[in-house]
């Protein structure tokens, strides 16, 4: 996709072509304010059709509109390099002459010539090119205006303020828990001390919630010691999933990056223990042979040691041994869906039914097909609806487009609706991991530096209450839900994760998607503008990781991850190889890493 929230982004930058201030620096080069005052006019132009453009291209799926929208996206971002370049400069000249009466006149009267200029325009020129060629490519697709409110737009703009929490108490499961812990009291015959109880089930249908719930029952009586939750995912490395069972099980951070070392902790912390622990989303990546190798350190805990197996995949449950010990996780009834449902579409707000209500209770229940994940989004994207706008969204013809990229038509919908502001910061987190615990105060940090969050004169708030703004309103259409391990975190599904992916196209990247399971670089997208990558992996060379990156030349976003403990990746290499190339960073973290301030000092100068 990568493309749907470029109505908001095309705002963005006509209203920084509209500064006086941009049109005076640049005024000073002979033509540039001409072109300057074009650019605004196409921009313009462009955006009128959007809307038209980003819906048929999602109905269609046509690939010359798809390509013309992906070359109008990266020359969106070129377009706000390019002028964030220059209001860099001059801010510098400012700073340069000092804060005093007749700063203004002596900086525009300042602006160097020669080479300065000729970049300038030379760059400004290729722009102006590439936007003609865009016009052009929009009036051969033929891209209609459409005026009034869109589907981005329609949201309800005066949601009751609640005081609860879209995720309220789990429905519907309490036969499925109850299951699950007795299974735990049960202790089949095997060659080791310890039974793998397994939940299967398809995805969206609430493993990891069920999970949870016998995780916190369990663990609150103490029958186990100690007690702790993994999540495997996709990708399964055996030493990254050991490191983080150890961390679990032991709340500190491991102690050394040697894999042998590691399991030698590990079995220490287990031996003669009767221990419970959660390997939530396994796949079919993790194979026998490296099962064997993980459960290794497991052997000598004490007996009716216990390990509960989420999956997808039934096959993966009978290779760890789950024996009789599985729970078929079944989708939920239509009634007790539609109450998953009715939790998030009617929380704290008073409505009265309309006539037709039971007859759109039953589109509601079989566009949710008993998965409670499609439940809780479907209700938290109808909560922002008037009811006589709900039938028009059940029979939204999204519900039935092809499904290559395995992402439910719920989750699809929901973010088709969301507004264009909210399209942007969402795409955005698809640089987080799966299971990745987040605040709001980080993911706000974020957004605000990244440009995502913008300010309205007539709203008069400050940019961080904005920001709180839009992650309550994602939060409240379920696209973010409170962390079942930390309370004050909030993560996102893997199915959500995914549909964040598809939204953001090739503009984000995580490092460890671009690997095979030897770690060889499969090469990055080059032009990604956005990168994460997951501290403390083991068996590769630390600096050859960074060198993808030299293939990134518009990176705005650099951001080492870490689930809750210091890396130190880029102490392990020379900031100098690496910083000064990505000249258009707006997110640099060095949070954890053994990086000195002379280091920074002279990154500085580097830039200069």
């Amino acid at each position: 996709m990568g493309e749907a929230y470029l109505v908001a982004f095309l705002q963005v930058l006509v209203d920084k072509l509209a500064r006086r201030e941009v049109f005076k620096y640049f005024g000073l080069i002979k033509g540039v304010d001409q072109k300057l005052q074009k650019w605004t006019a196409t921009l313009s132009a462009i955006g009128a059709v959007l809307n038209e453009a980003e819906e048929r291209q999602l109905i269609t799926e046509s690939k010359p509109l798809k390509l013309w929208l992906d070359d109008l996206r990266d020359l969106a971002y070129d377009v706000e390099d390019v002028l964030d370049k220059y209001a860099t400069k001059m801010l510098k000249r400012e700073i340069e002459l000092g804060h005093y009466a007749g700063t203004a006149r002596r900086v525009w009267n300042s602006v160097p010539n020669g080479v300065f200029n000729y970049k300038m325009n030379s760059e400004i020129q290729k722009i102006t090119e590439r936007l003609q060629e865009i016009s052009h490519r929009k009036d051969q697709l033929s891209l209609n205006i459409i005026t009034g409110m869109t589907s981005s737009t329609k949201a309800r703009q005066n949601l009751p303020p609640s005081s609860s929490q879209p995720d309220g108490p789990v429905i519907g499961r309490d036969e499925d828990k109850r299951q699950v812990v007795e299974f735990l009291s049960k202790q089949e015959r095997g060659a080791v001390n310890f039974d793998v109880v397994a939940i299967v089930g398809m995805a969206g249908v609430g493993k990891t919630t069920l999970a949870a719930q016998v995780f916190n029952e369990i663990d609150a009586t103490q029958q186990f010691e100690p007690a702790a939750w993994v999540c495997v995912s996709d990708d399964f490395n055996l030493e990254r999933v050991t490191k983080k069972i150890f961390e679990s099980v032991t709340s500190r951070h491991c102690p050394t990056e040697d894999f042998n070392q590691v399991q030698q902790y590990l079995h220490k912390e287990l031996a003669g223990k009767k221990f419970f622990i959660v390997l939530d989303d396994v796949w079919g990546t993790c194979s026998y042979g490296l099962w064997m190798k993980l459960q290794s350190p497991f052997r000598d805990g004490a007996a009716g040691s216990k390990i509960i197996v989420t999956t997808r995949d039934a096959e993966v449950s009978k290779m760890m041994g789950a024996g009789t010990l599985v729970h078929n996780l079944e989708p939920m009834s239509n009634d007790v869906c539609f109450e998953v449902f009715e939790q998030h579409a009617f929380r704290n707000v008073n409505r009265d039914r309309p006539p037709n209500f039971e007859s759109l209770k039953e589109k509601i229940v079989a566009r949710c097909s008993g998965l409670p994940l499609a439940a809780r989004t479907l209700g938290g994207l109808l909560l922002r609806k008037e009811m006589n706008e709900w039938e028009e969204i059940l029979n939204n013809k999204l519900w039935s487009l092809s499904n290559e990229c395995d992402i439910l038509p719920v989750l699809r919908l929901s973010y088709h609706y969301l507004p264009s502001h909210l399209k942007r910061c969402f795409a955005y987190c698809s640089i987080l991991p799966n299971d990745y615990q987040f605040s709001e105060q980080q993911l706000i940090l974020l957004w605000m530096a990244e440009g995502l969050i913008q300010p309205q004169p007539e709203h008069n708030k400050q940019m961080e209450d904005l920001g709180t703004d839009y992650f309550q309103e994602l939060l409240s259409r379920s696209l973010f839900q409170k962390s079942s391990k930390n309370n004050s975190k909030y993560v996102m599904h893997d199915l959500i994760v995914g549909l964040a992916q598809w939204a953001a196209g090739d503009i984000c990247f995580r490092w460890e998607d671009k690997q095979n399971s030897d770690h060889v670089q499969l090469g990055c997208f080059p032009k990604a503008r956005h990168a994460s990558y997951i501290c403390g992996d083991y068996d590769y060379d630390v600096v050859k990781r960074f060198e993808a990156f030299s293939e990134v030349k518009h990176l705005r976003t650099f951001l080492p991850l870490s689930h809750g403990y210091p890396c130190h990746c880029l102490s392990r290499t020379d900031p100098f190889v690496l910083l000064p190339k990505l000249q258009y960073l707006r997110v640099l973290s060095l949070n954890g890493d053994n990086v000195t301030t002379l280091y920074l000092i002279n990154i500085d100068n580097k830039f200069a």
